[in-house]
């Protein structure tokens, strides 16, 4: 067994890991005591489940409040927690934690999981991701209790500030709202501040990746020192909040009252980069709206976060790319830095995946089930995003579309990148250099 670890790249170690939380989830998930009714989940349901809570995306075959018992709510959750921090993330501190020394090759493994830009410092920054983790779940429990508390009693309110505290930062989307109506997520809540700011803080703070929370935590308000990733990343996630926010608000909820307009507005902006709630009703939102929140799940949160996605990142380096073009600029740059060729090919690269896997998913799925081609899309791009918004189809669908989403999810959820790496690893690039000819694109 320690001969085969030796032997697993990194990128192998990582796509393992979560695919053994995945089948543990769902061995968990098809005891008789997880479910309500005392018989326990057939494979297919605990499967998709389980993939959807490692995978943090909140896409469900059964309402998470009536059908799981509450053993089976603390195994979504507690999975939901190895997916939102990270397989790797988890397991190093339970070393940690344990007193256990950390190899070097594990310091590697956990480096590429949170896209540390360094091995250096790994092991500190690992006690500090858990940390400032339960920390900000406390706190976000700690603010909704009193509400959850006068809507459904002590011990039950408890239960759900912290499920939903942990889900919110997670960006995973699971709710347990159905107890007022079922698959209802937050719409009970469509105007309430305070469940409002607290997801939407738990989102974003979630979704801008751990080592921007290391520069933020490390310079404070100079933001001239922050890594040149951070600055990407905080400039990004603004402007996709934003931008989508003033749109929601001036065209798809202009009939609202306007507190109710502001809220609905922003949190549309926020949950659809891979968060998963829904303080609306998404089957009444144009289809320039649906769309619009295609491309910001297919956009996801940032590197090294507890959001899926093709990432911000990604995202801001491909516009910057297409600048640098229409300027004749020979090379990119992103707040007067160079981006390496290798980091341009990387995007355009998991584009061109994330892309693929999400139309050609859609397609499949529409002709399958003869449905309308921009509803399986969007189910498709929550699906490959992490996200878990759905237009109310995810539990009508039959056992092949399950499994595309299924792969989907997972696929999403551990990057595209990393499951080519893992497939290649040990394999020698070609670096002989062959003829060049010019062709014309365009």
């Amino acid at each position: 067994m320690e001969q085969m670890k030796k032997r697993l790249s990194s990128s192998q170690i990582i796509i393992l890991g979560f695919a053994a939380a995945i089948l543990l989830g769902s061995f968990l998930l098809m005891l008789p005591f997880s479910t309500r009714d005392g018989q326990g989940a057939g494979f297919a349901d605990a499967l998709f489940t389980a993939t959807s809570a490692v995978c943090v995306t909140g896409l469900v075959v059964q309402d998470t409040a009536t059908y799981w018992s509450v053993f089976g709510q603390s195994v979504i959750i507690f999975l939901i927690q190895i997916g939102g921090m990270g397989v790797v993330t988890v397991a190093v501190a339970i070393f940690l934690f344990s007193g256990r020394k950390i190899s070097l090759k594990q310091r590697s493994t956990m480096q590429e999981a949170i896209s540390a830009p360094k091995v250096g410092g790994i092991v500190r920054l690992t006690g500090f991701i858990v940390r400032t983790s339960l920390l900000l779940e406390l706190l976000g429990a700690a603010v909704m209790a009193p509400v959850f508390c006068g809507e459904f009693g002590i011990g039950k309110g408890i239960w759900y500030a912290v499920f939903h505290s942990i889900s919110a930062f997670c960006n995973a989307g699971f709710d347990l709202m159905g107890c007022r109506m079922m698959y209802s997520s937050l719409t009970y809540f469509e105007a309430h501040p305070i469940i409002n700011l607290s997801v939407i803080s738990l989102i974003v703070v979630g979704g801008i990746g751990f080592m921007t929370w290391d520069d933020i935590k490390t310079n404070r308000h100079h933001i001239k020192k922050y890594r040149m990733q951070s600055k990407v990343i905080l400039v990004t996630t603004a402007l996709l909040i934003v931008l989508p926010a003033v749109y929601f608000f001036f065209f798809e909820f202009a009939g609202s009252p306007l507190a109710e307009r502001i809220w609905t507005s922003l949190f549309q902006s926020v949950t659809p980069r891979t968060a998963g709630f829904n303080t609306v009703d998404l089957t009444q939102i144009s289809e320039t709206g649906l769309l619009l929140m295609i491309i910001l799940m297919l956009v996801g949160g940032s590197p090294g976060s507890t959001a899926g996605g093709m990432k911000t990142t990604t995202f801001a380096v491909i516009l910057s790319t297409v600048a640098s073009v229409f300027r004749s600029e020979e090379h990119t740059h992103l707040f007067k830095r160079r981006i390496e060729e290798r980091t341009v090919r990387n995007a355009a690269t998991i584009l061109t995946m994330y892309l693929t896997m999400f139309l050609a998913g859609g397609f499949v799925i529409s002709r399958i089930e003869e449905l309308p081609l921009l509803t399986c899309l969007y189910e498709t791009a929550s699906a490959v995003g992490t996200v878990g918004l759905t237009l109310g189809i995810t539990s009508e669908l039959g056992m092949v579309s399950r499994g595309i989403l299924i792969l989907l999810m997972y696929l999403g959820r551990v990057g595209g990148l990393t499951l080519v790496f893992a497939a290649l690893s040990g394999h020698q690039g070609n670096t002989s250099r062959l003829p060049r000819e010019k062709i014309t694109v365009g």
